[in-house]
């Protein structure tokens, strides 16, 4: 991909819910860095889309997807709970296609969550878990002020059972 594209980030809708269990496939297969697998969200379109609804009308939840020419290449979420003493902390979740890996869109993605928790006025820490294996993201979030709190020894397994050590890595919104 040598040619400049046009982005698109917006805020993810119910009619999103179709596309978002396709790329959620596509990228569980093409990495292991993540939870997620080859199932994706394994979730049906009509609860998906019904939990998109239901997020979109939430003041410390949000998922953003990235699109190019309409298809969605990327994905970030803050993902926080209802319960007022842990309300302030979201959890990143970021994942793009590996097609589009390398070229800014994780940065892209991670500014625009960073922005919308300090407008929610209700997110106070970001947190996020990582393969401690997966340098370019970790240099991505500690770009962004992340800081490493801790290494999950065994936090993540792989398909050939191997255990990986995973980062807890936090922000502080002001």
């Amino acid at each position: 991909m040598n040619e400049e594209v046009a982005i698109t980030i917006r805020e993810a809708i119910p009619d999103d819910a179709q596309a978002l269990l396709e790329v959620t496939k596509k990228i569980g297969r093409e990495t292991d860095f993540l939870v997620m697998d080859e199932e994706g969200m394994a979730l049906e379109v009509d609860e998906l889309a019904f939990q998109l609804a239901r997020l979109y009308d939430s003041s410390n939840n949000v998922l953003f997807v990235a699109l190019v020419e309409d298809a969605i290449v990327g994905i970030a979420s803050v993902r926080a709970d209802s319960k007022f003493r842990v309300a302030h902390i979201g959890e990143v979740g970021l994942s793009i296609l590996q097609s589009f890996w390398g070229f800014g869109l994780g940065s892209l993605l991670m500014d625009e969550l960073i922005l919308w928790s300090e407008e929610s006025k209700i997110i106070r820490r970001l947190e996020l878990t990582v393969q401690n294996r997966n340098q370019r993201a970790i240099h991505i979030y500690e770009k962004f002020g992340f800081q490493t709190e801790g290494i999950l020894t065994r936090g993540a397994r792989l398909d050939d059972g191997q255990f990986l050590d995973v980062r807890l890595m936090s922000l502080m919104i002001e």
